[in-house]
Formats: structure tokens, C-alpha cells, sequence
């Protein structure tokens, strides 16, 4: 099998790696036993790492989920991440409800079967694998970084639609690096040897390991670090950093830049479950089928407006014809049209030559929408955001009833 100088984080620095910041000109280029007190984090040599599966991490220990008549599910308790799971939640009418700010649990009544238990997001993935929660929300980037690849945790639901950001390297934009645009270059640079590694701070380790054995870097010093990761490459204890990019903004204004191929993960919030738990435990099978079904029909329906509109014609075939020919007034499965009835001035009901028209269109085409419905006639152009858009079952929920090979 392939053999890589991979290395991992611990509690010493090997003296030859020193400091090579261009700030402190005593250890700059320094190959001596001294190391500039300012050379952290601190880090260990591993003599050999594999690409092995079992190199990238070991799983936590197997437990049988315990006895307890609850189902629980754990969520970030400080951050964005907090906000946007809890907001989420009540978007789908699921508000958590905490009446003391100082408890760690908490309830939706909706779901009175359900306890919440804020966590610290690394807990989350953690205390699932454990057994200790049965469900949780966090980012997919901890998920990845925590998980190990433990097959007792799966992804329920992969796209939350809230947290969206990308792991990726941050390279500094001058001195060797100034011409190094891509994976590939910087996996190329000469510099690089067993006595002088790249050095890589990040606090992702296991899947900074498992990126670079992937990609072939042979000789690669993983660091862990602290605080903002961005002054490292300035400060001389580290080449480059591997963290969590939202905008770049945070990276630029450090002197750091992206390359190509250095996208190593897409982010954002999930929902994840202990597999065991889901085929053990009596009533998690049917809360989870719900938070799908919500989670779903709610995200879709954040991407549409309701458009209503009377339009005149002689028939609801006329008026359909003049909507299917304006371009996206099509709308989900076609308009939906029904006649408008008035009273006359004989006191009779009846057709008043108009028809409502009803029609969901995406958001970001609601102005050519509202230019069609003008177009072929339409006015009291009416737009309204909707809650809901629950369609067939879930494709997730069926995904999920195949991992866990049970009969849909």
C-alpha cells in the first residue's frame, strides 16, 4: 500500500520544523535545535500514516442506545448555527420552547415526545455517535470532521438551506506562493521535503488528513491553533491554513487566497441521526418522517410566490391558452383557473367574464411573472409568500428507509 509522510497534531514541536517567518530573522531558514518561542501550535512527527480507511480516524465506541421513554434531539446552543436551527424550526411551527435560559433542554409542543438538548455542535455529533441523542442539527462540516466515517451516523437531511459556507485552503498571496494558483502547484513546489513539510494549520484535522493523503502531498505537517487561523502564514507558525470560508472577505483582508482544487468540502446545516436509534427506538421513525416532510415542504416553498389574478375570457381554456403562452406562467404543474361569479342587477348569480388565476412562480422571477399575467390580460395581480408546498412523499424519506434497509 502507498505510504505517505503524513502528520499529526500533539503536544511537542520537533525542533527542525522552527519558525520561518520573515518577522523574526534569527529563525528564518533555521535548522538548528532552537525554536522561535513564537513557532505555535505545537505539533508531532508520525513516523508513517497510510491512505487506509482506519489512518483517517478512530470511531467512537459502540453503545446500545439507552433505555429512556424520550426521544431527543440535540441542537447548536450558541452562534448563527443556534439561530438558524431555531429558526428554522419555527418557521415549520415547531418552536422550541425554554422557559429558563440557564436549562440545557427544552421542548417542542407540537412534538411533546420530543426533548431538545442545546449542545456545543461538536457535542452533537459526538453524544449521537455515543447513543446519548437520537437526532441532531449541525453543520456538515463538523459532521465530516467528527463522524470518522462511523456507519452508525447517518445524514437524514443534507440541505438544511441555512450555515452555507466551504472548507478550503487559504494560501498566502505573496513570496513563494505569489505564482501558486492551484492544488496541483502547490502540491509541486520544490520546497517541500521530509525535513521541511508544508505546514497546515487547521482545526478540521481528520479531514485535512484524509484530503491530502487523497491528493497525494507527501510530506505535510498538520497544526492545530487557537483563535483566528488567518495570522498563522504571517506570523511564520504555519504555510498555510485549512478553515471554514463564507465570503473570502476574512481571507483577503489577511493576505490569503483561495486556489483551484482547494475546495475540499461544501457546508452547510443538517439534519443527522444514529442509525441504531432510528431501528430501536419505538416513535423515532415517525418524528423524523415529519421533520422531512416539514423540512421539505418548507424549503420549497421559500423558492415560490403565490401569484393571483382576475384575467378576462370566454372560457378557462382561452384564459389558460393566453398563460401557457407568456414564458414561466406556467407554474408547477399549470395554472389554476376558476370562474369569478357577480351578482347581476336582477339579483341573479352568475359568470362575470372574468377568471381567477392562480399560479406559483420562483421568486426570483416574480416581476416577469407579474409583466406575463399584464400581457395576456390579467390585473389585481395579487402576491403572496407561501408556508408550504407538500408534494409526494420525500425522496429523502425513501433514501433513508433504503439505507436503513426497511420496507418503504
Amino acid at each position: 500500500m502507498l505510504q505517505r509522510n503524513i502528520v499529526t497534531p500533539a503536544l511537542q514541536t520537533p525542533a527542525h520544523l522552527g519558525c520561518r517567518s520573515h518577522l523574526h530573522p534569527s529563525c528564518t531558514g533555521s535548522r538548528s535545535t532552537s525554536v522561535c518561542p513564537r513557532a505555535r501550535p505545537a505539533v508531532r512527527r508520525v513516523v508513517r500514516s497510510s491512505l487506509s480507511h482506519k489512518d483517517i480516524g478512530t470511531a467512537p465506541p459502540k453503545q446500545t442506545p439507552s433505555k429512556r421513554d424520550t426521544l431527543r434531539l440535540a441542537i447548536p446552543s450558541k452562534g448563527r448555527m443556534a439561530e438558524d436551527t431555531q429558526q428554522l424550526l419555527k418557521d415549520c411551527q415547531l418552536s422550541v420552547y425554554k422557559p429558563n435560559p440557564r436549562q440545557y433542554t427544552a421542548q417542542i409542543p407540537l412534538m411533546p415526545q420530543l426533548e431538545v438538548w442545546f449542545q456545543r455542535a461538536s457535542d452533537v455529533v459526538r453524544k449521537l455517535s455515543y447513543g446519548d441523542f437520537d437526532l441532531g442539527i449541525v453543520g456538515l462540516d463538523m459532521f465530516a470532521e467528527l463522524s470518522h466515517g462511523d456507519p452508525d451516523l447517518v445524514v437524514v437531511h443534507d440541505a438544511l438551506d441555512f450555515g452555507h459556507c466551504h472548507l478550503g485552503l487559504g494560501v498566502p498571496m505573496g513570496g513563494k506562493f505569489a505564482d501558486i494558483s492551484t492544488l496541483d502547484q502547490l502540491r509541486s513546489m520544490p520546497e517541500w521535503s521530509e525535513s521541511n513539510p508544508l505546514r497546515v494549520v487547521t482545526g478540521y484535522q481528520n479531514v485535512a488528513r484524509k484530503f491530502f493523503q487523497e491528493q497525494g502531498f507527501e510530506h505535510v505537517v498538520l497544526l492545530s491553533a487557537d483563535g483566528a487561523l488567518e495570522a498563522a502564514p504571517l506570523m511564520g507558525s504555519a504555510d498555510i491554513i485549512l478553515d471554514l470560508v463564507s465570503t473570502g472577505v476574512t481571507l483577503r483582508e489577511n493576505n490569503l487566497k483561495e486556489v483551484e482544487g482547494g475546495h475540499i468540502l461544501w457546508s452547510q446545516g443538517a439534519l443527522v441521526a444514529n442509525r441504531r436509534a432510528l431501528k430501536e427506538r419505538p416513535g423515532l421513525l415517525e418524528v423524523v418522517h415529519e421533520l422531512i416532510e416539514r423540512f421539505e415542504a418548507h424549503l420549497k416553498a421559500g423558492k415560490f410566490y403565490s401569484v393571483l389574478a382576475n384575467m378576462r375570457g370566454n372560457s378557462a381554456e382561452e384564459v389558460a391558452q393566453k398563460l401557457l403562452d407568456q414564458p414561466g406562467l406556467s407554474g408547477l404543474q399549470g395554472p389554476t383557473i376558476s370562474t369569478v361569479y357577480n351578482k347581476t342587477e336582477d339579483g341573479t348569480i352568475g359568470p362575470c367574464g372574468y377568471f381567477d388565476c392562480t399560479i406559483c412562480i420562483p421568486k426570483k422571477q416574480i416581476y416577469a411573472a407579474v409583466k406575463g399575467f399584464r400581457e395576456a390580460g390579467g390585473s389585481g395581480v395579487v402576491v403572496s409568500p407561501i408556508t408550504y408546498i407538500f408534494e409526494e412523499e420525500p425522496a429523502r424519506w425513501r433514501k433513508l428507509l433504503d439505507t436503513l434497509e426497511l420496507e418503504q
